[in-house]
Order: C-alpha cells, then sequence, then structure tokens
C-alpha cells in the first residue's frame, strides 16, 4: 500500500499508526522500522515499481475492417456494423 501509493512522510505517518491501532495489526517497532526502510528507499523502490508496470511493446501492424451482417435469422440484426481489429505488438528492437 505504501509503494503504491508512493505516501510522502505525512501519509506514511497516519498509515502506520492507523495499522497499529487495528486489531491484528503491527506494533510500534514494527511500524519504526517499515517508516525507517521507506525513507531509506522511496526513490528505488518507487523506480523499481515503473519499471516493472512499463509497457515495452510497440505496435507493429494494425489491421481493422468494418463489416456489416446482410444476411441473418432475425431482420433487426440485418446492417449491425462489426468492427474487427488485429494488433500485432513486440518488443522494442525485436
Amino acid at each position: 500500500s505504501i509503494a503504491s501509493a508512493d505516501m510522502d512522510l505525512n501519509q506514511l505517518e497516519a498509515f502506520l499508526t492507523a495499522q497499529t491501532k487495528k486489531q491484528g495489526g503491527i506494533t510500534s517497532d514494527q511500524a519504526a522500522v517499515i517508516a525507517k526502510f521507506w525513507k531509506n528507499h522511496r526513490t528505488d523502490i518507487h523506480e523499481s515499481l515503473i519499471n516493472q508496470s512499463r509497457w515495452d511493446n510497440v505496435l507493429k501492424n494494425m489491421n481493422w475492417r468494418v463489416d456489416l451482417k446482410s444476411q441473418l435469422r432475425h431482420v433487426d440484426q440485418i446492417n449491425t456494423p462489426v468492427a474487427i481489429v488485429e494488433m500485432e505488438v513486440g518488443k522494442n528492437g525485436q
């Protein structure tokens, strides 16, 4: 929760205080260790999460078309447009 929200020190303190007060939560000592770790490694953790979630794929090819149904069992479905899209993605440089 701390990393995904990229909490600043005020948010971190409020979050850890709430965690120590809830039943089955963490102890004050554990909260202090987490706070110290977050203060020392916040930038590294944030950059790691960004790198893990970045979409490195590129669009290599795209084909599309719109079809109209001209013959069906039910008349109300005739001339209903249907879009078909095909995208080919791949890693950049591959």
